[in-house]
């Protein structure tokens, strides 16, 4: 599902590498937790995943899409079909209803309403938030809110879901919740999961711990599975 391949990012100049040579195969369907302090490359893998930033060296390969060579037009192709990330701030459209911003994905595939309705209910029921639908984002509470953000991000029925720090904004009660969520759809083994948190508690939830330092697997962290 995932591979990379002595993948490398670097900035600026004089470059500043963010990402050593990473070698990395994830399997269709795996529960992976990314761990690390801050500047240990985690964000920088989880842009190239996501295609908003390409390897400077090495390739990058999911669900069959070289994201290192692929043109604009395959890039977003890809994020519109395969993919769906999950921020620390939720990214809600405030003047939308939740069934609405859940739609988005499918609007922009150029979905017919109905089907869409009927998608975003299905997902907002796996989240727990049908009776919440028509609800406008500030009426929802903080894990409600990316509850929201998780059924948008998986509406379209992407093959990989990138999540970054969904908890981190989140008291207790309701990163409970959330995290029961994607533990529920990483369960159903069609979505690949990858999350980036920094509680260890959090990336026990996982199938595999990756941890990173200094923009390399560190030394305990296996490459497969």
């Amino acid at each position: 599902m995932i591979r990379l391949v002595k993948a490398s990012r670097s900035y600026g100049d004089p470059p500043v590498t963010a990402l050593h040579g990473l070698s990395l195969e994830i399997a269709r369907g795996e529960f992976v937790a990314v761990t690390g302090p801050s500047g240990s490359g985690k964000s920088t893998l989880l842009n190239l995943l996501g295609g908003l930033d390409h390897p400077t060296s090495g390739e990058v390969i999911v669900d069959g899409v070289d994201l290192g060579r692929a043109g604009e037009r395959e890039l977003t192709l890809y994020r519109r079909t395969k993919l769906g990330i999950v921020f620390q701030f939720f990214n809600l459209i405030p003047s939308m209803s939740v069934v609405e911003n859940v739609e988005l994905p499918l609007l922009l595939r150029g979905d017919d309403r109905r089907s869409m309705r009927r998608e975003a209910l299905s997902l907002l029921d796996l989240v727990g938030l049908y009776d919440r639908a028509s609800h406008l984002p500030h009426q929802l509470s903080g894990g409600e809110m990316q509850r929201a953000a998780i059924a948008r991000a998986l509406v379209h029925g992407p093959s990989l879901l990138l999540a970054d720090e969904p908890t981190g904004n989140l008291d207790s009660g309701n990163a409970s919740q959330v995290l029961e969520v994607i533990a529920k759809i990483a369960s159903r083994r069609t979505t690949t999961v990858i999350m980036v948190t920094h509680s260890d508690s959090v990336a026990e939830l996982a199938d595999r711990r990756i941890r990173m330092l200094d923009g390399r697997l560190a030394p305990d962290s296996p490459a497969t599975h």
